[in-house]
């Protein structure tokens, strides 16, 4: 919005003139301070003139190398999530007495509505978690992991670190004639903070950064670590029918991203999504384990005074 001065008995905009500056006195001084918000009055009341940074009513997903606005100091990530892992593959035997099912995949590390600071200007690089892949069927597995999802600046340096979900396994010495595999679960990715975290603050055009609540947990300034997938083992009886572990869910709340479903005796299992983990094969006859779900980012810039 262009900004005018009374100058003589003519109104001038200040901001279309080349080399024109505004001053304003502050007690006994002209000073050069940052102006974030000027009012006129009009009609009787007042009206907001200028804002330095209007926040975005939309938020990016944007990865990579992000330069930050030279007028925000703060990031909104209203979600992130480390990537899923995948689902181990079901086993079976021709003599052990049990047949054995895949444990699921694990979900990552997560954060919903949390708000950093970072500086005007500097680079941010952005990067979101891949998926872990699932096993064929079979006897020793391990399923694979998903990646990080992180945040580093030039200047903050690292803001966040979103661990994926590390892919479950199987092992055993016997073949199909036995023993029966032993199962080992996944596990859920850590989130590891290191950024500086604001807790309270309003925007320069007046949001209260504590209502900010549209990130799938629901609730202000939350992260956590991932879920675990289960994982069923094994039945007993052979030719016996075990279906594979379900994947671990990504985020908390009423948001939760659910986990992909275990594969059911010669039906599938189906892969995570949203950073939530595969499903696991069952067994009788082996089912395949599914891959894990991408992780995700979605963010904007704030100015916080």
């Amino acid at each position: 919005m262009p900004i005018y001065v009374k100058d003589g008995g003519t109104w001038r905009e200040i901001s279309s003139d080349a080399g024109s500056q505004l001053y304003v006195r502050d007690a006994t001084s002209f000073t050069n301070k940052t102006i974030t918000n000027a009012y006129i009055k009009d009609g009787g009341s007042w009206r907001t003139a200028f804002t330095l940074f209007d926040t975005p009513t939309s938020y990016s997903t944007t990865t990579g190398a992000v330069a930050v606005p030279s007028n925000a100091n703060a990031i909104h990530v209203q979600f992130a999530v480390g990537g899923g892992s995948g689902g181990v593959g079901g086993g079976e035997y021709d003599k052990a007495g049990k047949e054995s099912a895949g444990a699921g995949g694990a979900s990552g590390g997560y954060i919903s509505d949390k708000v950093f600071s970072v500086t005007g200007g500097e680079t941010l690089t952005i990067s979101t978690g891949s998926a872990g892949t699932g096993t064929g069927t079979g006897y020793t597995l391990t399923a694979g992991s998903g990646g990080a999802t992180t945040i580093t600046g030039s200047t903050s340096t690292a803001i966040f670190s979103l661990a994926g979900g590390v892919g479950g396994s199987s092992t055993t010495t016997g073949g199909d004639q036995g023993p029966p595999r032993s199962n080992f679960p996944s596990v859920g990715g850590a989130a590891t903070i290191s950024g500086t975290v604001l807790t309270s603050g309003t925007t320069v055009d007046g949001l209260n950064i504590t209502t900010f609540t549209s990130g799938p947990v629901g609730t202000f300034n939350s992260n956590g670590s991932g879920t675990a997938g289960t994982n069923p083992g094994n039945c007993n009886g052979d030719n016996c029918q075990i279906t594979g572990g379900v994947g671990g869910s990504s985020y908390a709340g009423p948001g939760a991203v659910a986990g992909g479903s275990g594969g059911p005796a010669g039906g599938s299992s189906s892969a995570g999504s949203r950073g939530s983990g595969g499903g696991g094969g069952g067994s009788q006859p082996s089912v395949a384990g599914s891959a894990g779900g991408a992780g995700e980012i979605s963010y904007r810039f704030l100015r916080i005074v």
